[in-house]
């Protein structure tokens, strides 16, 4: 005989993986913005997107053709 669905801890389940995710989300966007929040501070003329593609003056590494 099979068991019945046990609904109630199954959305438990998902409720706390659901929590999990959004905290490591946050996490992360926290993070983001305080490497970005220190460039700025730091460095007044720095970049704070830490863009790799060369800034307008600068000749490209690849020759046109």
């Amino acid at each position: 005989m099979a068991f019945r669905p046990n609904y109630r801890a199954e959305r438990a389940q998902k409720s706390r993986a659901k929590d999990e995710k959004k905290q490591e989300k946050l996490k992360r966007l926290e993070e983001a913005s305080a490497k970005r929040k220190a460039l700025r501070e730091g460095e007044p003329g720095a970049d704070p997107g830490g863009s790799d593609l060369p800034a307008a003056g600068e000749p490209s590494e690849r020759p046109r053709e």
